[in-house]
């Protein structure tokens, strides 16, 4: 069954009456942080009521995000509106990729990316790993048996002297077999035509198939540059599960998953998908919103 974006309408020009909330949920699907974008959209609404209008144009908003957010900001959201523009009346699903490391935010940074562009569809690579746990036993697919940063011990001692790095060997060969289970996703997705979000550590740039026919395809790694920032990031996820993922664990294994961590980069900035560095959620979700847009732009072939 076929299965649309709930794409947020923009409440623009005489055909739609303007809503404060439809324009602070459009707002922040550019990538505007939500108390930002509901300040412009009360300011529009205002303005609107000042002037005994109904409506409001695109360049209205302009001038009055400007005085909300400064020139400079406002010029960027305009042109990421006209962009969202270009998403909404494109026929293809939506694929967004995004890969990372463990505890770099990706979950989280993929939950709102859906949550702002009307994506229902969200699921992970390690859930497609867990599946896999249930079908091959540990004899006959060993990897998929470990998490993402502890698959070097399902080598073989002949494979760890090998290998000279076995935490990656590990890793690759898990992501080599989750690969297959989250390629038929995409194919599934873009077949059905249904759009959708996946998140995981095995989305490895030149390993995963960027390339979905009938569908946009928008990927991109999420990292953490400062270690400290990275670590703290296990003790919150600790906090806000209260304890169900052992926090020792993750900063016990957090070389081997910086190791991970750095592999990845090195990939994405060999085949060109952006690296988005997630210093603050605020700053990550507008740089995923605006990699969304612009690629929308692009394949819709608006200019501006």
């Amino acid at each position: 069954m076929s299965e649309r974006r709930h794409v947020v309408p923009l409440p623009l020009g005489e055909e739609m009456p303007f809503s404060k909330g439809l324009m602070a949920r459009a707002l922040t699907v550019t990538g505007l942080d939500p108390e930002r974008s509901y300040l412009i959209a009360r300011r529009a609404d205002q303005d609107l009521k000042d002037r005994g209008a109904v409506s409001l144009d695109l360049a209205r908003l302009g001038e009055l995000a400007a005085d909300v957010i400064g020139d400079e900001d406002a010029a960027l959201t305009v042109r990421r509106l006209r962009r969202l523009d270009a998403l909404q009346r494109l026929d293809e699903p939506l694929l967004l990729l995004i890969g990372g490391t463990t505890g770099t935010g990706k979950s989280t940074i993929a939950t709102e990316a859906a949550h702002r562009l009307g994506i229902t569809r969200v699921t992970s690579t390690d859930f497609i790993r867990q599946t896999m746990r249930a079908f091959f036993s540990e004899e006959f697919m060993p990897s998929v048996h470990y998490s993402s940063f502890e698959a070097r011990l399902a080598l073989t001692r002949a494979e760890e002297e090998e290998s000279g790095d076995a935490a990656l060997l590990g890793f690759l060969d898990q992501t080599r077999n989750v690969l297959v289970g989250a390629q038929a996703a995409l194919e599934r997705a873009a077949t059905e035509r249904w759009s959708m979000v996946l998140e995981g550590v095995h989305l490895v740039p030149g390993m995963v198939t960027a390339n979905v026919s009938g569908a946009l395809v928008v990927q991109c790694i999420v990292a953490i540059e400062d270690e400290n920032l990275h670590r703290s990031h296990f003790w919150v996820r600790d906090f806000a599960t209260e304890g169900l993922r052992p926090l020792e664990k993750y900063l016990d294994a957090l070389p081997q998953i910086r190791e991970i961590q750095d592999f990845l980069v090195e990939r994405a900035r060999r085949y060109d998908v952006p690296v988005i560095m997630n210093d603050s959620i605020d700053h990550a979700m507008a740089a995923v919103m605006d990699l969304v847009l612009r690629q929308a732009d692009q394949l819709a072939g608006v200019p501006g």
